[in-house]
């Protein structure tokens, strides 16, 4: 089986389960924008057309697995509520660890989904399965100071805000990191 192929396992939360795609599924999902190569076996579906429209995290992911296949182990999953079997929104590491062992992620939950503690219960079970793994040293979540929820969600995690930086497509974001020692001495 190819790097493309590989898809790493499910990650099991409280209420969602985090679904992997493989490195093909991507590609195909960002050339086609349309995700039907992948929930037609599926116990899951996609009513809210997750990743197929509007901004998406496959525009800087795509590429870097092109590039290097075996990167897609931190990539995109879908946030699949088990209850309804619906895909409620994804997540995904900007890349493998940096030199420091930074891990920095990246999160989208729709709308229709906001208020529901999905984007906690996704980030948990994300930053627990990274924390198993070879080379990840300090986690990173940055935001828009004026993203109130998405602060506070980060700040009831415990993160420290370190710095401040202007993204090309965001604008300014807060800068929060913790230790994977620390978040493991907290959350596992």
């Amino acid at each position: 089986m190819s790097f493309m192929e590989c898809r790493q396992p499910l990650i099991v939360c409280d209420r969602l389960d985090l679904f992997h795609l493989t490195g093909s599924e991507m590609v195909r999902l960002y050339e086609t924008r349309s995700d039907e190569h992948i929930v037609r076996n599926m116990s899951f579906h996609n009513p809210h057309r997750i990743l197929v429209e509007g901004v998406s995290p496959l525009a800087w992911r795509v590429p870097q697995v092109v590039r290097n296949p075996e990167v897609n182990m931190w990539f995109v999953r879908f946030l699949v509520e088990r209850a309804s079997g619906d895909v409620v929104g994804s997540a995904s590491f900007h890349g493998p660890p940096d030199d420091r062992g930074m891990l920095e992620i990246g999160l989208g939950v729709h709308e229709k989904y906001w208020r529901r503690g999905f984007a906690r219960e996704a980030l948990l079970g994300m930053w627990q399965w990274a924390s198993s793994q070879p080379g990840v040293e300090v986690f990173r979540y940055t935001v828009s100071p004026e993203n109130e929820p998405s602060v506070a969600l980060v700040r009831s995690f415990g993160f420290a805000q370190v710095g401040q930086q202007i993204d090309e497509t965001d604008g300014p974001e807060d800068i929060y990191e913790m230790a994977r020692s620390v978040f493991v001495e907290r959350f596992t």
